[in-house]
């Protein structure tokens, strides 16, 4: 059943956007190597554009891409790979408008360390309407974006006084930085649309119709043990997959599978204790074994049946979900039968082990009953590369929805609400008023 929207949520909707200036934050993070993999995050922002710019809001929009800040040396990392002119290209194609993206230089490795006055000039060009909309530079490549609460006020207050209103529909960017969390002390604030529908959606998962089945997998055990124990509680069935079914594996039958570390099957213990006592997972029975991760070579992978399994035998590689999983009886009917169906999951090694990804996306689409729930990422991208097809059939299917943020609806799951997410909570704190 889907909940409405906590009152205490600002929306744009309700925002007075007349002759305002519009600091929209969105989540376009789909630049790699100086090039869009997928507009998708793009495209579901659209409308919260239009509808700034029809109610007549000027925008001056911006994102993070990638990583450019090193963790260990704190340097920035300045180039083509990680800058916004791709995705700005793409929006004037698509929407026939003419985006400024201000030039602000950054220092050797610095980053830039600041928004000067050369926008101004930029900002009255854009209240004129000689230009439709300001991109900023990739918010990470400033100083101030991620560093420390205390450090990066100065560059929030910047942000703040380009503007008269901010709007967030970068669900996708959880983290609590100067560009999501900050600002919202400073002007008022409000939810856009892309936000909401990805909060009202994420609610199917909270509060799913059952029979509830979730397909989780992951290349790293550690980074899910959270979010797992959170959907764990919540499922009627867990489907594993992955390096996560892996590691369960190990864990359960006492096997080891080459790549699965000893402290990841000691974390999976737990795991398998609670599933002993509710018996929720669904155990998948044919999985792919590899000599070698070079690829599917003839001769040097072959199905295996779980069912086999013996304490100390040793695997080699296990690099997928073999096709007849799925015709499984129980697989099927359990799948088959379910009314909620939430997959955060790429099944096998890609590139080359991806019959268990499309064979699954397959065998869920044939329960037309079911709300089906995907997560964003690496998740969607594997839908739309392995069943293109059938990607473009169900992207207007009321039955599906694609998030944009995997991560985000992870981390959701795990603290059981979206609106524990600091961004989010900010919104909320701030409730669309005019600070004093």
């Amino acid at each position: 059943m889907e909940q409405a929207i906590d009152p205490r949520l600002p929306l744009l909707q309700d925002a007075d956007l007349e002759g305002k200036i519009v600091l929209l934050r969105v989540d376009h993070n789909v630049v790699k190597k100086g090039k869009i993999q997928d507009p998708f995050r793009i495209d579901q922002t659209i409308g919260t554009l239009f509808n700034i710019v029809a109610r007549g809001g000027r925008p001056i929009i911006m994102t993070h891409v990638g990583r450019p800040r090193d963790k260990e040396t704190g340097r920035i990392q300045i180039d083509e790979s990680t800058s916004i002119e791709p995705i700005v290209r793409y929006l004037e194609h698509k929407l026939h408008v003419k985006i400024h993206m201000p030039r602000l230089d950054g220092e050797g490795d610095e980053g830039i360390p600041g928004i000067d006055t050369s926008i101004n000039l930029a900002i009255r060009d854009l209240r004129e309407k000689r230009v439709d909309a300001l991109y900023l530079p990739n918010t990470r490549w400033f100083r101030g974006e991620e560093a420390p609460p205390d450090e990066r006020e100065a560059f929030t207050l910047q942000l703040a006084g380009l503007a008269d209103i901010f709007v967030n529909d970068a669900f996708g960017s959880w983290q609590p930085h100067a560009s999501t969390y900050d600002i919202t002390r400073h002007l008022p604030s409000f939810a856009g649309f892309l936000m909401q529908r990805e909060i009202r959606n994420l609610s199917r998962v909270l509060d799913p119709e059952r029979p509830f089945v979730s397909v989780v997998a992951g290349a790293k055990y550690n980074t899910k043990i959270g979010p797992l124990s959170e959907i764990y509680k919540k499922v009627d069935t867990l489907i594993l997959g992955g390096v996560i079914y892996n590691t369960y594996l190990c864990a359960k039958y006492g096997v080891s599978i080459q790549g699965v570390p000893p402290e990841d099957i000691e974390a999976a213990a737990g795991l398998v204790k609670m599933d002993a006592r509710n018996g929720k997972i669904l155990e998948l029975p044919y999985i792919h074994e590899s000599d070698t991760m070079e690829g599917k070579i003839e001769g040097h992978f072959k199905v295996r049946d779980v069912r086999q399994l013996k304490k100390g035998m040793q695997l080699g590689y296990v690099l997928d979900i073999a096709k007849e999983s799925f015709d499984d009886p129980l697989v099927a009917d359990t799948i088959g039968s379910a009314r909620t169906i939430f997959v955060n999951a790429v099944m096998g090694y890609t590139p080359h082990f991806t019959e268990g990804s499309a064979v699954m996306d397959q065998k869920i689409d044939l329960n037309r009953e079911a709300r089906k729930l995907y997560g964003g990422g690496d998740t969607l991208q594997e839908f739309k590369n392995l069943n293109p097809g059938l990607y473009l059939s169900v992207m207007d299917d009321s039955q599906y929805y694609f998030f944009t943020g995997g991560g985000t609806v992870l981390k959701a799951i795990e603290q059981e609400t979206a609106y524990g997410l600091d961004p989010v909570k900010a919104l909320i704190e701030n409730g669309g008023r005019q600070p004093v």
